[in-house]
């Protein structure tokens, strides 16, 4: 079995000298030995290199990438084997587990066939023929926890743990000895993320597989891996032991990421979400108005089709009080989107459910309906998908102002709206186009159109799913700067406890359509009264876990 080595790595890549951005050094001089049989982690945000290291493995960099040292596989340099024998060294030696699932599983093919696909461009005796791949593909289903008869599944048939074990599956198809996971478990809930690194840490030392993996949550590398190496700005910051690196840091960036996700439990990071270290004094002050903003009785919603009904929410009790934030917890599929689309109108209610606003029946349809929604305002999980690429920052903002005919100072209330979601000078932002801002950039110009109609509540779906360590926290602090300077109450959908430890008064728990919990975050998160609660909170990875 081979060691995996870099050795003064560099990688850069040409861009056009019109954006002015000529050549970008994505990664430099990084020297890093993957022991044959071990497992590394390698740390950082968006832009620090670490996805770029892994590509260059596989030679998968784009063509405009210039790859200066070696990079190992055994005594084999990749950069000098020709096409055919690269060909050969992937999925056979060295495979990956992609990030996205949903976008790198072919939409029309089965799994199997996609499977498939792997053992017949390399054949051995195990399976040479069609019946033998077969039988090879249903035990690889099974090594991943999948019934084999999901062989003739389609992607979109399957759930997000579905589709991320099928390609994990695909990863171990040729008995490779080296394999690749690139964030892993991004997007999945705690839940189903704990499973799929159980499964991978499992099949590693079962196997004897060397394991390189890329994520930006150190209690996920602490979780999966031996050693762990931090990346910033295409630069290795540290590297050594994975509990030495999360609880003993040397260089205070690799600090900053571990003190990004709280613990559970620990005072500091109560209501603070920057740092664990200094928690604001007015943060033990926080009081929450006795007015009910919105509320739900008996809410019930079912989707009809094909003769079949699924009751997606069932009988839910809920109530968002003036300068609450109240976190809505749950795996996927466990109605917190629908009942938030519901609850903002997007979605009708079965007949005898009760939604009412300040006290009014929340309206099904015209004028009542378009002014309700200027008073509660939904921010979307994908920033890049709630953006428009073709329209600047101010139209994006501005769009919702000119749907409700606003009737003063255009300018001067888009202005104020990205001052307000700390996006200054506002001036710098309004002629930008999303893809010229960062993740966080982003997200935030996504709350600035929230916010540009003076809503008094925001509904926020996954608001910080996508987003790096550091920035999850200063969108997190947006959210209780919101709540503080502009008395805005909050419903915040999530599968992240630490997120409602972190800035939630009330918790309440979703369990395929029900609320099996609710009480005040201290309530829920240190003392659970229903099982599922508990098995979220053992679910969610942290460093003490990991190291204990």
């Amino acid at each position: 079995m081979p060691d995996l080595t870099f050795d003064d790595v560099s990688i850069t890549y040409r861009t056009s000298e019109r954006g002015g951005r000529g050549e970008v050094h994505a990664v430099r001089n990084i020297s890093l030995t993957l022991p044959a049989g071990g497992t590394l982690g390698v740390a950082g945000e968006s832009g620090s290199g670490k996805s770029t290291l892994a590509m260059s493995v596989l030679r998968l960099l784009p063509a405009n990438a210039k790859l200066t040292g070696r990079v190992l596989v055994g005594d084999t340099d990749i950069t000098e084997l020709s096409f055919g024998a690269l060909r050969a060294l992937r999925w056979a030696d060295a495979s990956i587990i992609f990030q996205g699932a949903m976008h790198s599983l072919n939409p029309v093919r089965t799994v199997g066939q996609q499977i498939i696909e792997a053992l017949e461009l390399h054949v051995t005796d195990s399976w040479r023929t069609e019946k033998e791949r077969k039988a090879r593909v249903a035990e690889l289903l099974r090594a991943v926890d999948l019934a084999p008869q999901k062989i003739d599944a389609y992607p979109h048939e399957m759930s997000g743990g579905q589709k991320q074990r099928v390609m994990i599956a695909m990863a171990l198809a040729c008995e490779p000895d080296i394999i690749i996971a690139d964030e892993p478990t991004t997007a999945l809930d705690v839940i189903v993320q704990k499973q799929i690194l159980e499964m991978i840490s499992a099949l590693v030392t079962d196997r004897g597989i060397s394991m390189l993996m890329i994520s930006h949550d150190l209690s996920v590398l602490a979780t999966a891996c031996d050693r762990i190496a931090v990346m910033r700005d295409g630069e290795l910051l540290e590297v050594g032991e994975s509990l030495r690196v999360c609880l003993e840091p040397e260089h205070p960036y690799t600090r900053q990421l571990a003190d990004a996700f709280p613990t559970i439990g620990d005072p500091a990071s109560r209501l603070n979400p920057v740092t664990r270290r200094e928690r604001p004094a007015a943060a033990a002050e926080r009081t929450v108005s006795d007015e009910v903003l919105l509320e739900a009785k008996g809410l019930n919603v079912t989707y009809h089709g094909r003769g079949a009904a699924l009751r997606a929410v069932k009988n839910v009790d809920l109530e968002v009080r003036r300068g609450e934030i109240l976190a809505l917890v749950g795996q996927s599929g466990s109605g917190k989107s629908t009942l938030a689309r519901t609850l903002v109108g997007l979605q009708h209610p079965d007949d005898g459910s009760t939604v009412r606003f300040r006290g009014q029946e929340l309206p099904r349809k015209g004028r009542a309906l378009r002014a309700f929604r200027s008073e509660v305002q939904m921010v979307l999980q994908d920033p890049t998908a709630a953006l428009n690429p073709k329209l600047s920052i101010y139209e994006s903002v501005a769009e919702g102002l000119r749907v409700q005919r606003y009737p003063g100072d255009e300018a001067e209330r888009v202005a104020q709206s990205l001052i307000d979601a700390e996006l200054t000078p506002p001036e710098r932002f309004m002629t930008a186009i999303p893809q010229e801002l960062s993740g966080g950039q982003r997200q935030r110009a996504v709350i600035a159109g929230a916010l540009a109609l003076g809503p008094q509540m925001l509904v926020a779906d996954e608001p910080v799913a996508s987003l790096d360590a550091s920035v999850r926290g200063e969108i997190l602090a947006l959210l209780l700067s919101l709540r503080d300077r502009l008395g805005l109450s909050a419903l915040v959908i999530t599968h992240d406890l630490g997120l409602a430890w972190n800035i939630a008064d009330t918790v309440a728990v979703m369990l395929e359509g029900e609320i099996v919990e609710y009480g005040t975050t201290e309530q829920v998160l240190l003392d659970p009264q229903h099982e599922y609660t508990r098995r979220l909170l053992a679910a969610a990875p942290t460093i003490e876990r990991a190291g204990a």
